[in-house]
């Protein structure tokens, strides 16, 4: 379904969209980010703390290193106390993500992952490359969501073309 070229390239525009999300978010008063603003999970905080927890749990499944989120699937959108810790968790859980990016094989991109959902409560089995390609999907969507706050709140929102990602991102 995909290679690690394709799992390479997604780490890397990850990491690149939220490195200039984080200036921008560190910039907005509590009330701004905490702010109701109509989206899925309501605010701006609301929705980085799910795409981080989103991807902690994903991660967690195909890293023995990576532990599963410390909170559960209904409190998601709290799953960081503040803006400081999730950039800083943000930033750390980015640099896993290169590094284990960088170790996949092709091969084991066509395994099967098999996990118990806790929401359907139930045994899952999946290609691992159709997993990953959820979890980056994921990301991407929401993070979509986060420009149309951002714009909402007067903001510029970054550049997320992929293509137009820098060489040094």
């Amino acid at each position: 379904m995909i290679q690690k070229e394709y799992v390479m390239q997604m780490a890397r525009y990850n990491a690149w969209q939220n490195n200039q999300l984080m200036p921008l978010v560190h910039q907005m008063s509590e009330a701004d980010l905490l702010a109701d603003r109509g989206a899925f999970f309501g605010s701006l905080f609301s929705t980085l703390n799910h795409i981080l927890w989103g991807d902690t749990l994903w991660m967690s499944r195909w890293c023995s290193d990576v532990l599963l989120p410390s909170v559960p699937s209904s409190q998601h959108a709290t799953f960081t106390p503040n803006i400081d810790a999730w950039g800083a968790e943000r930033i750390r859980l980015d640099g896993r993500i290169r590094n284990w990016a960088g170790t996949v094989s092709d091969v084991e991109l066509c395994d099967d992952l098999e996990w118990t959902s806790q929401m359907l409560g139930k045994t899952i089995t999946q290609p691992l490359g159709l997993c990953v390609v959820h979890m980056f999907n994921h990301q991407t969507h929401h993070r979509g969501q986060i420009s149309q706050m951002f714009s909402a709140a007067g903001l510029e929102p970054p550049v997320s073309d992929l293509v137009f990602m820098p060489d040094d991102a």
